[in-house]
């Protein structure tokens, strides 16, 4: 009996988790799919594929799938990059590495509310960065109503995910022992032989859940983003998010469903072939 209940008693811990993901998440995601495939939500008919083709005429949406597409490919590598540069000049820190750590975890614990406030009172017309501008006799620049809020939106999603990638990297380079690179030295191999050959390879799992986590994080800062631009931004970031958003407020749940099942299938196929770059890789 002690041995039945040890074996079973982590899936007993487990099971009120479960079943909460499955009914508030799993199940209504597939019981929302069935709206993709008819006219209305409400004793709406079959119409197959027909929003799905609608989707890829329609501007707004082709607008937010391009603005996504460009945010996530420039802002991920630039988070991925700036975090795992940072995570190694840290972890060759002689002191103070809680310290540097604590520093970039900062942004993780501040409300958005806190956070918005913030960069609007840096980014507005008046704001403090125009204000430097004008002291050097430069023109005020309109940040959140011209293409410059595409980079305002990068720096606050890298403010908000570079701490916590950084964390990742600062653990896994923990976990290689000093060893390689002692017997590395001994070869005469210098610092750049040792990141390719050692702490590439090493990191190589923590890469595939850092760029998973900042995938999934990129569509986390739509909050601060709408919270500072409102529903109608400059066109230059109107997301999926926007889009989607903007459906549910018309009640238009055929276009939303299929615009997330179009999402939920481009983020599943990007996800897979991370994982089978990584088989490739350790083979």
């Amino acid at each position: 009996m002690p041995r039945l209940w040890e074996r079973h008693a982590p899936f007993l811990f487990i099971l009120p988790s479960l079943a909460g993901f499955l009914m508030f998440f799993i199940w209504p995601f597939f019981y929302s799919i069935g709206y993709a495939f008819t006219d209305k939500p409400v004793g709406g008919m079959f119409i197959g594929l027909q929003n799905f083709t609608d989707l890829l005429t329609n501007k707004s949406y082709l607008t937010s799938a391009q603005n996504t597409a460009f945010f996530i490919s420039v802002s991920l590598p630039l988070s991925i990059g700036l975090a795992l540069a940072l995570a190694l000049l840290i972890n060759k820190a002689k002191s103070g590495k809680q310290w540097f750590t604590l520093v970039f975890l900062i942004p993780l614990v501040i409300p958005s509310g806190s956070t918005v406030f913030f960069w609007q009172s840096f980014f507005t017309n008046q704001g403090y960065l125009n204000r430097i501008f004008v002291s050097f006799g430069a023109p005020p620049v309109n940040w959140l109503e011209t293409g410059a809020v595409r980079a305002v939106i990068i720096l606050i999603f890298l403010w908000k995910s570079v701490g916590y990638n950084i964390v990742l990297f600062i653990s896994a380079l923990h976990s290689i022992p000093e060893e390689f690179y002692e017997a590395a030295s001994l070869d005469g191999a210098g610092a750049f032989r040792k990141f390719g050959h050692i702490t590439f390879p090493c990191l190589t799992p923590t890469f595939l859940l850092v760029i998973i986590m900042t995938l999934i994080n990129s569509f986390k800062v739509f909050k601060e983003i709408y919270v500072l631009t409102g529903r109608y931004p400059h066109n230059s970031i109107y997301l999926m998010q926007h889009f989607m958003n903007n459906m549910f407020s018309a009640l238009n749940y055929q276009k939303l469903t299929a615009a997330t099942c179009i999402l939920v299938l481009v983020i599943g196929l990007v996800t897979q072939g991370l994982f089978w770059a990584e088989r490739k890789v350790d083979a």
